[in-house]
């Protein structure tokens, strides 16, 4: 999906989208459709994943499989859709801006580094590692409070955390407690993980794609027969499977900090300081990658799910030229 180059020539310009070419209605309206659908498959890993971060050593969870048999027992399928209505309200208007700020951003990104004699997969990790920060870094106003209300939900009831009667139930609770500001409880650790990860998982998107291009034989240069579709979302799966693994590996100790400082209530509330030192106290330093299963799936299968849809949603959302 590296959509961005400025030039005409060679295999990856023919086959690009670029933003310019794209009807922006149809992009938002049918993009907001498919990822809300992908939403929904995924959802679960996201409920799993959290609840293992928050685990202490007194919690009888211990693993992926015992916290969705407890969840399944006590609850049924909806107990892993907890906090799903708050995600799916906040993640249209925040996936509206992120696509937005990524695609433009690539765009400029491109045009810097190509007078620089780097190969392809080099300008490719650069353009989209910048392009995917910054689109981080533009939709976290709203991310956030998005994502403190529906971890609370996520471990309501569990371990000790207390529970809620809904999403508004939380919001009028956080405002209470700690007006406004109690929305962005992690703000700052969010940046540092999803900006980070989101520049790792782009970069490694595109780096990987174009060497695998190259070694099947598509450069740069035009020469080789074009692929079939099916070898181009194979290629981009591939990608998004690497992409997924970096971005997890580097940022699941930031994201297990983060998660814990927003699932806390006001009289528990921990300094970043305080959790890393329980955690190195209760699990040592292996404790930084609790839920490092579910956070390495849930990134590589929702990160390859995610591409495969963004790229066949700016397939029948290009214009004709």
């Amino acid at each position: 999906m590296e959509t961005a180059r400025s030039d005409t020539n060679g295999y990856f310009a023919q086959t690009e989208i670029n933003w310019d070419k794209l009807d922006k209605t149809k992009f938002y309206v049918v993009g907001a459709g498919i990822f809300t659908g992908l939403t929904v498959g995924l959802y679960p890993i996201s409920v799993v994943k959290t609840r293992m971060q928050v685990t202490t050593k007194d919690s009888v969870e211990k693993s992926a499989y015992d916290v969705i048999r407890g969840l399944l027992k006590t609850e049924g399928v909806p107990g892993l859709y907890r906090g799903f209505g708050t995600v799916i309200t906040g993640a249209i208007p925040a996936r509206i801006i992120f696509m937005t700020a990524l695609e433009t951003t690539k765009v400029a990104a491109f045009k810097i580094v190509e007078p620089f004699k780097f190969s392809e997969p080099t300008k490719a990790a650069f353009a989209n590692g910048i392009a995917g920060m910054t689109a981080s870094l533009c939709s976290q106003g709203v991310f956030v409070p998005i994502d403190v209300v529906s971890q609370r939900l996520m471990v309501q009831g569990y371990s000790g955390h207390t529970s809620y009667n809904g999403g508004l139930d939380v919001a009028r609770k956080i405002l209470k407690q700690d007006g406004i500001r109690g929305f962005y409880r992690g703000f700052g650790l969010s940046v540092m993980t999803y900006s980070p990860s989101s520049a790792v998982w782009w970069a490694s998107y595109g780096s990987s794609q174009r060497a695998i291009w190259s070694l099947l034989g598509h450069g740069s240069d035009g020469n080789g027969s074009v692929p079939s579709q099916g070898t181009i979302v194979l290629v981009q799966g591939a990608g998004g499977i690497f992409a997924g693994a970096a971005a997890s590996l580097i940022t699941t100790p930031l994201d297990t900090i983060k998660t814990r400082l927003q699932v806390m209530g006001h009289d528990k509330r921990p300094s970043a300081r305080q959790v890393v030192k329980t955690l190195i106290a209760e699990d040592g330093w292996t404790g930084f990658y609790k839920g490092i299963g579910p956070r390495f799936f849930s990134m590589s299968a929702w990160g390859t799910s995610m591409i495969l849809a963004y790229e066949y949603l700016k397939r029948i959302c290009a214009q004709d030229s």
